[in-house]
């Protein structure tokens, strides 16, 4: 069970101001939480399946083909500045 002095530590270490007319109140409530877990904890979870991830789905993907013509160098012809078939910016960051 939770006391006084645990919730005035974990306030400090939380960096949260707590009064002493709040902690009371802050005890019972932590208390109440602290129960429904170990409640939910006690619940028999055998034989019952995990739910479902939906990052576990895969998706459908399209055949890797080529369907735009080569434009490269035309690109890089209109570009300011060009070398070895990349375009050249202006440095940003020094």
């Amino acid at each position: 069970m939770i006391d006084r002095d645990t919730v005035s530590q974990v306030a400090g270490l939380a960096r949260i101001r707590v009064s002493e007319a709040e902690i009371p109140e802050l005890t019972q409530r932590l208390g109440n939480i602290l129960a429904m877990v170990d409640a939910l904890q006690a619940a028999d979870t055998q034989g019952i399946e995990p739910l479902s991830n939906p990052l576990d789905a895969t998706q459908r993907l399209r055949p890797d083909a080529v369907t735009e013509p080569n434009q490269r160098d035309r690109l890089l012809a209109l570009a300011p500045a060009s070398e070895q078939g990349l375009f050249l910016v202006p440095r940003v960051i020094e």
